[in-house]
């Protein structure tokens, strides 16, 4: 990961904010960043909820461009894109610096 981080879309700096905050996604987040490929059921195995609900916080976390899945056969594995997670720290200082430089989202 050299130069700058890539672009965030439009509204993704909120999505990943809003994803960010929730303690469960966020944990789940720290789970799928400790390893290379962090495979569902390892998910499913380690936190102590239904499937169901961590179903819909991987979703989330997707949603926002934070994770990525990939299917091996029937089952799904997990990676984080460290590079969106660069764009979204980069924004996020940006944006708090005290003063107003130009952003690095998107404007289309």
């Amino acid at each position: 990961m050299y130069g700058s981080p890539p672009l965030l879309a439009k509204g993704q700096f909120d999505r990943i904010a809003k994803a960010l905050a929730d303690p469960r996604r966020f944990a789940l987040l720290e789970a799928i960043a400790s390893d290379e490929d962090y495979p569902c059921q390892r998910l499913c195995r380690d936190f102590p909820v239904s499937k169901a609900t961590i179903s819909h916080h991987v979703k989330e976390l997707l949603r926002a461009g934070l994770v990525q899945a990939e299917r091996r056969g029937q089952y799904l594995d997990y990676t984080v894109r460290r590079d969106v997670l660069a764009a979204y720290s980069a924004e996020l200082l940006n944006r708090t610096a005290g003063r107003r430089s130009k952003s690095i989202i998107e404007q289309s």
